[in-house]
């Protein structure tokens, strides 16, 4: 099989599990005792803390961490909206993630006054629009860096920008799962306060995340208990996971370089090779590097996804969370595509595992499948 659906999940990087392991067995302890082995595990949660924080360019206080991207949107979201017992209002981009959308859609049904952001064909998100939206009441503003279904990348910094001149004491937050793997995420660059990520798009286990919090920033708390992660995030840690995810934020970012030649170059050849039955969403300036989000007209998108399974390659026709799900992409309506039009849509996500002649290997199952349904 061969596997160009990243964008959904990733392998495991071996060291990864190599890092996780000493965790269920010997290092096995409760983080939040007091003798030494729950010590030893203590340990390795702050030193775990502390890497995670070098590699986003924030305190390691400022680092909570989730039970992955879905836990972060939320609490990012919600905490931010209901934070010192109020009830702020909330801005969102109209592509967000669903953990984004169905976050501002529950504060709304508790008289939360939430405003949705338009994009343009592009899918992409204009801060002056933006701004307009915000006011002395909106107490976050979320837009994700890097679409999760199309790769479309936003101008985030000029959105904070926005958001700050209409009110400097709006939070600001990022959905940064997707763009972590190809661009470097520095939080004080982006200007800001909220940053959510997880750790199996970029090589690192499932169900464990982190949110970036800048100090200074109260949350209302979503799981309440023993008072973990100062107050923000109630629960006993999975230090294994922590170990795991700050392994693949480190690989990953030392990994860079070498990704984006690679998975850019056999993108392009993929891109290349299937212009000729296939239009690309997404240009080629505002896409990020791993991603490739095309049409194919007169093809609808679940029967040519059958055809390329039996073909042997892994690639999806919209966000994982979507999978199986009957209704069109809210992601490609905001983009003003017809029904019909969305339903001819394919996402390709190259990753850390990609190969030279993956791209054209790919192309070639995609033309072969095509040709044979025409």
């Amino acid at each position: 099989m061969l596997y160009l659906d990243h964008a959904a999940t990733t392998p495991m990087r071996p060291q990864v599990w190599d890092a996780m392991q000493p965790f269920a067995s010997e290092r096995f302890g409760n983080s939040s005792g007091s003798h030494e082995v729950s010590r030893r595990a203590k340990n390795a949660l702050e030193d775990a803390r502390e890497r995670a924080a070098a590699v986003l360019g924030c305190r390691p206080t400022e680092i909570v961490f989730t039970g992955g991207g879905t836990e972060s949107d939320n609490l990012a979201v919600k905490g931010a909206a209901l934070a010192d017992g109020g009830r702020g209002g909330v801005v969102v981009g109209a592509t967000e993630h669903e953990a984004v959308l169905e976050a501002a859609g529950f504060l709304e049904r508790f008289d939360g006054a939430v405003q949705t952001v338009d994009v343009e064909t592009h899918g992409l998100v204009e801060p002056a629009r933006v701004g307009r939206l915000v006011d002395e009441a909106t107490a976050v503003v979320s837009v994700m860096t890097v679409n999760n279904e199309t790769g479309a990348v936003q101008d985030i910094t000029g959105i904070v920008e926005a958001v700050k001149r209409a009110n400097p004491g709006a939070a600001v937050h990022t959905d940064a799962i997707q763009a972590f793997v190809g661009r470097r995420i520095d939080v004080e660059a982006l200007g800001v306060d909220l940053l959510s990520l997880t750790g199996h798009k970029f090589g690192g286990p499932k169900g464990v995340g982190l949110l970036y919090v800048r100090e200074g920033r109260n949350l209302e708390p979503l799981l309440h208990g023993g008072g973990q992660e100062l107050g923000r995030r109630s629960g006993t840690h999975d230090v294994m996971g922590v170990a795991g995810l700050v392994e693949a934020m480190e690989l990953a970012d030392d990994d860079r370089t070498r990704f984006c030649a690679d998975v850019e170059a056999e993108r392009n050849a993929f891109e290349k090779a299937v212009s000729p039955i296939a239009d690309r969403t997404i240009p080629e300036e505002h896409a990020s590097v791993q991603h490739c989000h095309i049409r194919v007209p007169g093809i609808r998108n679940e029967t040519l996804l059958v055809r390329l399974d039996r073909r042997g390659l892994a690639v999806s026709a919209a966000s994982a969370c979507q999978s199986g799900a009957n209704t069109v992409s809210h992601v490609l309506t905001a983009m003003g595509m017809a029904p019909d039009q969305a339903r001819e849509c394919l996402r390709i996500s190259f990753g850390w595992t990609t190969r030279p002649g993956d791209g054209a290997q790919a192309a070639k199952i995609l033309l072969d499948a095509v040709a044979g349904l025409r």
